[in-house]
């Protein structure tokens, strides 16, 4: 996984322990899974609307 070992994890964990706080660290779970979630539901919705695009192309192609 990137070639990060057991001791540089535990040592960014510690790192992110001190800037954000434990108490807060649940929020900021929260808050990068809500944008992860978001992110991939617009990508999907995109390529929904590629792949409709081009199947309306291709229908206006065979009735002409």
């Amino acid at each position: 996984m990137f070639g990060l070992g057991t001791t540089e994890l535990i040592l960014i964990l510690i790192i992110v322990v001190v800037l954000f706080g434990a108490k807060r660290l649940p929020q900021v779970g929260a808050g990068l899974a809500k944008g992860i979630k978001s992110f991939r539901s617009n990508i999907s919705d995109d390529d929904k609307k590629d792949e409709s695009s081009v199947d309306s192309a291709d229908e206006s192609v065979e009735k002409k």
